[in-house]
């Protein structure tokens, strides 16, 4: 049964104490489907897991898979050999007569991690072995092991359902491993069945039973409980986790390095872990590069979305005192806040944008910019900073002149086989006039039937001498798009811009402040 007052569990602990953060993203996490990471990307995430996110250990591969995962540790070990590091280094190896041994000896690893059997039901199963013959097998691999001077951690595979189902053979096997000569034992929820209940449950059991045993816990996230499951373990006592680098991992993937740190530094103050914050955000994206493996835009502490703020109401309330800051502020983990331009906006993501781009508007203009932005998000078209001051150029500039004229609708076709058309709309001060006309491409049907109606009317267009399209240089949307487009009348050569998500569009929008500045 759980005790009422285990939630309180890390206040009520007097003694502060570390927790070992054990990375599994290059063996555990490439097992994602679809993932698998060269030499040379091994070798750089190794790197930066060790030196830039100063993790305790890491786990990089498994023995005997392939010659290619031989050459990518003896990549690593190499390096961390001349880097004092080979200790922090630790590979998956299985109780197979030695062969994972002589397998570790070639790569120059120095950590085993030895997969043996945590269920009765595994066990019985799959090795169809007795537990005493099973332990005899696991002692032999640990004794060949310390005599080559390689240090064992015995995974107990299928651990949380054994304390399930068969908690008398889990005890039985710990007792056992209390007389062998091993570092750490590491309990996996290697299904991901767990509830956080009972991962405190199992583990503060154990954590009594065994006080001085190295307990490390490695969490699944099958029903996305694996944060919550890696919360308990530590309020229940134990030594280390096993993480990775955006939760990957096979299936639903295991508990993300990222949220896990943010959790211990934010919820457990009296515990210290090594894992330098600043540096999540970058390996992260890295990681991502190299995996092909996306990180979804709503993930907590790394998604694109998770440090934006939409509405309108939360910028106008982290304007006065901070209202809707909560502890985990994207600048500890490399980031910077931003506060997104779309529907919901309003007038305060506006001026929080145009304050860090150094602008200042009239309320007015604030508002008929704020007016633009609705409209395109209206279209579900996603406005990002870069984009803000062609929307401001674009409203300021429609203030310059009266609309006299204007293009109360048209319709554009282009098919195969058949020469663009456009047919217009156009209102001159009360009058509608329609026309419709074919050219080589939609835009130049459109100015080919302006012209039929200007024609009509004895009046005369300027020249088109220059038509450039461009989006706003740093903007990642597909928001925005600029026409600029040069006319020279018989007085002067001028230009206007039209801005749009579409280009044709954007075009048009330029060529009606054309006529009215004529």
């Amino acid at each position: 049964m759980l005790k009422a007052d285990h939630f309180n569990f890390s206040i009520s602990m007097k003694e502060t104490r570390k927790i070992e953060i054990m990375d599994t993203t290059l063996r555990d996490g490439e097992q994602t489907s679809g993932v698998s990471f060269s030499s040379g990307e091994k070798l750089t995430i190794a790197k930066l897991l060790l030196e830039e996110l100063k993790v305790d250990r890491i786990e990089i591969a498994s023995t005997r898979v392939s010659k290619g995962e031989f050459q990518a540790v003896k990549n690593i070990t190499d390096w961390a050999k001349e880097n004092h590091l080979i200790d922090k280094v630790e590979v998956l190896s299985f109780v197979d007569n030695g062969l994972s041994i002589d397998w570790m000896l070639e790569t120059g690893a120095k950590v085993q991690n030895l997969l043996t059997k945590g269920s009765l039901n595994h066990l019985t199963h799959q090795l169809k072995k007795t537990p005493e013959e099973h332990f005899e097998a696991i002692s032999k691999v640990i004794q060949l092991a310390k005599n080559n001077a390689i240090v064992t951690n015995v995974y107990l595979e299928d651990w949380s359902n054994g304390m399930r189902n068969s908690p008398d053979y889990v005890f039985q096997f710990l007792d056992f491993l209390q007389t062998q000569s091993i570092a750490r034992v590491l309990l996996p929820d290697t299904l991901g069945v767990l509830t956080p209940s009972e991962s405190y449950q199992y583990l503060s059991q154990i954590r009594k039973q065994y006080p001085k045993m190295h307990i490390d816990f490695h969490a699944h996230n099958d029903y996305d409980l694996s944060v919550a499951n890696v919360m308990e373990a530590v309020k229940a006592g134990v030594d280390g986790l096993h993480l990775t680098i955006n939760g990957m991992g096979e299936r639903a993937g295991n508990a993300p390095l990222a949220s896990v740190i943010a959790v211990l530094n934010d919820f457990f103050p009296e515990l210290k872990n090594s894992v330098n914050e600043k540096s999540l955000f970058s390996v992260s994206k890295l990681v991502e590069t190299f995996s092909g493996f996306r990180i979804p835009e709503n993930k907590p502490v790394l998604g694109d979305n998770v440090f934006t703020q939409t509405a309108g109401i939360h910028a106008d309330g982290d304007s006065k005192n901070n209202l809707y800051f909560n502890d985990l502020l994207p600048e500890r983990f490399g980031r910077k806040r931003k506060y997104a331009l779309g529907k919901t906006s309003g007038k305060a993501n506006i001026q929080k944008n145009l304050q860090e781009l150094g602008l200042h508007l009239s309320d007015e203009d604030v508002q008929k910019v704020t007016a633009r932005i609705i409209e395109l998000g209206d279209k579900k078209e996603v406005v990002t900073k870069e984009d803000l001051p062609y929307i401001i150029s674009d409203v300021l500039d429609s203030n310059l002149y009266e609309n006299k004229i204007g293009i109360e609708s048209y319709v554009l076709t282009h098919s195969k086989g058949l020469r663009p058309s456009a047919t217009i709309a156009l209102k001159i001060e009360d009058e509608i006039i329609e026309e419709n006309a074919q050219g080589d491409g939609q835009f130049d049907a459109f100015m080919n039937t302006l012209s039929k109606i200007y024609t009509s009317k004895k009046m005369e267009l300027p020249k088109l001498i220059d038509y450039a399209v461009r989006i706003p240089p740093g903007s990642n949307s597909d928001a925005l798009c600029e026409t600029v487009i040069t006319w020279k009348s018989k007085v002067k050569t001028f230009k206007t811009r039209g801005l749009d998500s579409d280009q044709t569009v954007s075009a048009i929008v330029a060529t009606q402040k054309m006529l009215n500045i004529i």
